[in-house]
C-alpha cells in the first residue's frame, strides 16, 4: 500500500476506492494547508491529490522524494511545475471534460447577469431602491443577436458557443493566431476560456481594453491572471466597458480591500465554475483514477497534456 495525501475533503465516493487500496491522509482544514504544512504532510507520500490552491514546486518536490504521481483536481495545471515534475519522474494528471458543461452553464449565466444588469436590480430590491416600475431603470444590453467573442475556444468555449446558438448570437472564435484586437472591436460579449500561460498572462490588458466597445461586457471563467485587473478596474470606472463578470481573480480569492471590488458594474463569484454535485464528484473520480493507475505503474488515464 502506498501513502497518499489528499489536500482537501472531496465530494462523492471516490476516496473510498482509494482508501480500499492505499493509506490515505486527508487534510481536513477549512482552508488549504500552508506550504510548510503541505511539505510536511507530503514528505512520505508517493501520491498527491492537489487543488489549484496547492503549489507543486521545487520546495515541495525536494521535501517529497518518494512522490511518484500528482493528481490535480482541475483541468489546468498552472499550480504545478510540470517541467520539474517530468525531470524528477513525477507524473501529473488532471480532470478534463467532466467540468465542461457545468462551467459553460455558469459562463452563460454570467453573460446574462452582466449584460442585463441583474446585480444592480437585485441590490435595488434588497436595499429598498425599487419604488416603482422605471422606464429607464436598470437598463442592460441585448444578448439575443449579439456578437460573442470566445477567447480560447477549447472544450468549454465550444460548449458556450452551443448555448449561444439558442440566442442567435454571432460567435467569433479567437485562437492563438487570430487578431485579438479586431475581435474585441466587434464583440458585444467577450468570454475568456484560454489556459494561463506566459503568452496569455494579462492578455486582456490596457491596450486590449482600448479596443472594446463601451457597451461590451467581459466574462472570465478561465484564470484570473488572464486579465490585467488594474486595467479592468480603470475601464469600468471610466465607463469604457459596460460590465464585467468574473468567476476567477488574481489572486483567487481577492483581498477584501482590492481596488477591483470598488469598480461599478462588476460581479465576482468565488470560483464556482465546476461547482455542481455531478461535476465535482466526477472530478474526484478522475483524480482517483489517475492516482490508482500511477501508483500501480500504469499510464495515467487523464494525463496533463496542455
Amino acid at each position: 500500500m502506498a501513502r497518499v495525501l489528499v489536500t482537501r475533503a472531496l465530494p462523492g465516493t471516490a476516496l473510498e476506492r482509494l482508501r480500499a487500496l492505499h493509506t490515505v491522509d486527508v487534510w481536513d482544514g477549512d482552508l488549504p494547508p500552508s506550504p510548510p504544512v503541505l511539505r510536511e504532510r507530503t514528505a512520505q507520500a508517493e501520491g498527491l491529490l492537489t487543488m489549484l490552491t496547492d503549489r507543486v514546486d521545487a520546495a515541495l518536490l525536494d521535501a517529497a522524494p518518494r512522490l511518484r504521481v500528482v493528481a490535480n483536481y482541475a483541468v489546468g495545471t498552472d499550480n504545478v511545475d510540470r517541467e520539474l515534475c517530468a525531470r524528477r519522474g513525477v507524473r501529473v494528471g488532471v480532470t478534463p471534460d467532466v467540468l465542461t458543461e457545468a462551467t459553460a452553464d455558469l459562463t452563460f449565466a454570467l453573460i446574462l447577469a452582466a449584460a442585463r444588469n441583474l446585480v444592480a436590480g437585485h441590490e435595488a430590491v434588497r436595499s429598498g431602491g425599487w419604488r416603482t416600475w422605471e422606464p429607464r431603470g436598470w437598463l442592460g444590453h441585448d444578448v439575443h443577436g449579439a456578437t460573442l467573442a470566445l477567447i480560447g475556444p477549447g472544450r468549454i468555449g465550444e460548449a458556450v458557443a452551443r448555448r449561444a446558438t439558442g440566442f442567435t448570437m454571432n460567435v467569433l472564435r479567437v485562437g492563438r493566431d487570430d487578431d485579438l484586437h479586431d475581435a474585441l472591436r466587434q464583440a458585444d460579449v467577450i468570454s475568456l476560456h484560454c489556459p494561463l500561460t506566459p503568452q496569455t498572462r494579462q492578455l486582456i490588458d490596457a491596450e486590449a481594453l482600448r479596443h472594446v466597445k463601451p457597451t461590451a461586457v467581459l466574462v472570465n471563467t478561465a484564470r484570473g491572471a488572464v486579465v490585467d485587473q488594474v486595467a479592468l478596474t480603470a475601464a469600468l470606472q471610466e465607463g469604457r466597458l459596460a460590465a464585467a463578470a468574473l468567476d476567477v481573480t488574481d489572486p483567487d480569492p481577492l483581498p477584501h480591500d482590492d481596488p477591483l471590488l470598488s469598480a461599478p458594474n462588476l460581479l465576482v463569484l468565488p470560483h464556482v465554475g465546476s461547482a455542481t454535485h455531478t461535476a465535482r464528484a466526477r472530478m474526484a473520480d478522475l483524480a482517483v483514477e489517475n492516482l490508482l493507475a500511477g501508483l500501480d505503474g500504469h499510464p495515467l488515464p487523464h494525463p496533463a497534456t496542455n
